[in-house]
């Protein structure tokens, strides 16, 4: 039994784990990284809290000595969907069950000066990109003489309030009042954070004490939050809203959307709604005899407990990566499947320093004891346990001390991004 898995996220990695050393089984894991990375933490690469290699580790090492499962980088081209064959970037694989776990790319619904020219966060690559974008745009804000060039680039609007944009403004809110400060005393001030928002409240997934929370803490921090406002354009250095408001900036964040990655060759009536891949209750994609879909590139409405598909959250992709595995063990043994049920463990979201919101099963828990829940929580799916280490020891470090060493403007330059 030949399985490729598409995609090496928490829905691919959990369910390849649970197949090494599962002979007759043999695995080819594809995916353009070379790494496995977390997501959930991301925002604090940008914001340089963290180094990159906290958060990532590579494929090949995870999967050291496992002989029946490889990895082949490079990006999915088309499905073939007669001759059980994917096209990739790098050569053709063939497959007998083929799985895709490719999530999310960001959605700029259709406005294309926003993708010009919006810092989005979904990769290790934008987050570094973010990085060395700020801390540039602080070098450049020193040499300002000009008050209103001056005051374009410290303004930071930041487009979404979901979790991840709550806690980007959290982090750069932590980052001017505490940190800023001490490294460039030439600032007069730190210019204004925005958070803007088409719905009505923050964390909109969230319960409603969340939502208020959130709302609380950012608005004593300083953060300028606007709900129920949409960002229309993004033009010559404005931001223009929905209200008819214009914001100056060179520095729009983009955590306002996401839509599923392209899986080219599937039949038109297997993409639903938010171009997820529709599966039944085994993760099978309609209209396919071996094809399945799992994690949040996913669109899943037999589970009773969610008849609208489930949300697109890590614990989602790791449960049908784990619940996939052994239904392939089950296949391959002639045994029924088993179909998926989401076992909702909660949510939480980071804000800042100290304060953070967990909807917990049954409880909800904030502040501080919400803030070490996150912490925990956050380092137990790390891959690496040198990974765990330096991540707790550079959390320490930064928390305690209000300080991060890792504000390094490290560029390669063009003739080495061209090779």
């Amino acid at each position: 039994m030949k399985i490729v898995i598409v995609g090496g996220g928490f829905a691919g990695l959990n369910l390849a784990k649970r197949l090494v050393d599962e002979h007759p089984i043999e695995v080819t894991l594809l995916d353009k990284n070379n790494y496995h990375f977390f997501p959930p933490l991301i925002y604090q690469v940008a914001t340089t809290f963290i180094e990159p290699t906290n958060i990532s580790y590579p494929f090949r090492t995870i999967f050291q000595k496992r002989k029946n499962l490889k990895f082949w980088m490079g990006e999915l081209k088309n499905i073939d969907t007669e001759k059980n064959v994917i096209e990739t970037t790098t050569g053709n694989i063939p497959y007998d069950y083929l799985v895709l776990g490719m999530g999310t790319e960001t959605n700029y619904f259709g406005m294309e000066n926003v993708k010009q020219n919006a810092l989005p966060l979904k990769t290790i690559d934008d987050a570094i990109n973010l990085r060395n974008h700020i801390l540039l745009n602080v070098e450049e804000i020193i040499r300002t003489a000009d008050p209103v060039e001056k005051n374009r680039k410290q303004n930071i609007v930041i487009a979404g309030g979901g979790p991840t944009g709550v806690e980007v403004a959290g982090m750069f809110a932590e980052m001017a009042s505490r940190i800023v400060k001490k490294d460039y005393p030439e600032l007069a001030s730190t210019g204004q954070i925005y958070i803007v928002d088409a719905l009505g409240s923050l964390l909109g997934p969230m319960s409603k004490k969340s939502q208020e929370e959130a709302y609380k803490v950012l608005d004593k921090l300083g953060v300028q939050i606007k709900l129920n406002v949409s960002v229309k354009d993004y033009i010559d250095g404005n931001v223009l809203l929905s209200s008819g408001e214009q914001i100056p900036t060179d520095t729009l964040i983009w955590t306002s959307g996401v839509i599923a990655r392209e899986a080219p060759g599937l039949p038109k009536e297997a993409v639903g709604r938010g171009r997820r891949l529709l599966v039944d209750a085994y993760n099978k994609v309609v209209d396919t005899e071996n094809i399945f879909a799992i994690g949040d590139q996913c669109l899943q409405s037999t589970d009773i407990n969610y008849p609208n598909g489930h949300p697109q959250l890590a614990q989602v992709a790791m449960q049908q990566g784990k619940l996939l595995a052994a239904n392939f063990k089950r296949m391959a043994s002639g045994k029924e499947l088993k179909p998926f049920q989401y076992q909702n463990k909660g949510s939480m979201a980071f804000i800042t320093k100290f304060k953070a919101v967990a909807d917990l099963p049954k409880l909800f828990v904030k502040g501080f004891l919400a803030w070490l829940v996150w912490l925990f929580i956050h380092l137990i799916p790390i891959a690496g346990f040198r990974n765990k280490l330096r991540l707790a020891y550079n959390w320490a470090w930064a928390f305690s001390v209000n300080r991060s060493a890792l504000r390094l403007i490290i560029r390669p330059d063009k003739k080495q991004r061209d090779i």
